[in-house]
């Protein structure tokens, strides 16, 4: 007898070790390569609430006003891909019912412009490409891939600096559950600006280099584990002005103890965050999983086969009977 393997088990115990080979190759290589930040993003997040705002004709603040925050961002395919960053650029403005709609965005009571340049796979600030302001910490309009439940440093870009996000759990948002990170800004001095002297109480003189100072009532955001994409964000800013070397508030530029993402914004981050990080978890651990499983069967199965092999007699040869 001699045993001699079909091509059949020999198929099966060949696509059963590329399966092998190839989960953990999707896992280990293709999956982290798929977890980049994209560099022709354009998005549009809008928070709305309700608080006091500066009425500059009227040169006093107006209480009970119906603030909206909307929030561009919008990749430079060009910059991104001379650099090997993305490039993003970021509008937000700040509007009351009165300056809505806007054919300008500078016609807003505040039009803030600047660059985010970031690392395409950490979501670390990358200081290049006229990046403004210098941006620091761990994470700014999204947090890194895969995040972790610990404290992160958000930088805060009307602060100039980072706050502290402190994990608080899980939550849901229209269905669909993310991590809770939250923080809150003390009154801090942010600046000056050259008001009237009636602005901050010295109305004698025309003209006064007040201090901007800046205090947040609450950041709160909910988080995509997977992606790091903001799907929830709510903030309380208070902005004042105080007369030079002042202890306190002299004007109200605005205070609203909770702006958040509108109901749109929500579901459009949601759908966003369940697309992307369904497509990481498809290459990361569906495919992987699967290939796994079917690699190990089909390896098993030819294995079996090829150790078996098909049996043939091996007849000797008669002697010829003489005529």
């Amino acid at each position: 007898m001699r045993r001699t393997a079909s091509p059949f088990s020999l198929v099966l115990l060949g696509l059963g070790t590329f399966l092998l080979v190839l989960a953990p190759l999707l896992a280990w290589y293709v999956q982290p390569r798929a977890a980049v930040n994209p560099i022709d993003i354009d998005t549009t997040a809008v928070y709305k609430g309700r608080g006091s705002v500066i009425d500059l004709e009227k040169v006093e603040t107006v209480p009970g006003q119906t603030i909206t925050v909307t929030q561009k961002v919008r990749g430079n395919v060009e910059d991104s891909e001379r650099s090997g960053n993305a490039v993003w650029d970021v509008t937000t403005t700040v509007d009351t019912d009165k300056s809505l709609p806007a054919a300008d965005p500078h016609d807003a009571l505040d039009f803030t412009p600047h660059r985010w340049v970031l690392d395409r796979r950490t979501t670390k600030p990358v200081h290049c490409c006229e990046e403004k302001p210098h941006i620091e910490g761990e994470a700014y309009l999204k947090f890194p891939f895969d995040v972790q439940k610990r404290s992160y440093q958000w930088w805060d870009n009307t602060l100039g600096d980072t706050v502290v996000l402190r994990y608080r759990g899980t939550e849901k948002v229209q269905g669909y559950t993310g991590y809770r990170f939250t923080a809150s800004v003390p009154a801090t001095k942010t600046g000056t600006r050259l008001v009237p002297g009636a602005l901050v109480d010295e109305p004698d003189r025309p003209q006064v280099l007040a201090e901007e100072w800046y205090s947040n009532h609450g950041l709160e955001l909910v988080v995509d584990q997977a992606t790091g994409r903001v799907i929830y964000a709510q903030t309380g800013p208070r902005r004042t002005l105080r007369a030079p070397g002042g202890d306190e508030d002299a004007a109200v530029l605005l205070d609203a103890e909770k702006l958040s993402f509108t109901t749109d914004t929500q579901k459009e981050a949601v759908r966003q965050a369940k697309r992307d990080s369904g497509q990481l978890r498809l290459v990361g651990e569906t495919v992987p999983v699967g290939a796994a499983v079917a690699g190990f069967v089909l390896a098993v199965a030819g294995g079996v086969l090829v150790a078996r092999g098909r049996k043939e007699e091996e007849r000797p040869d008669l002697p010829r009977t003489a005529q």
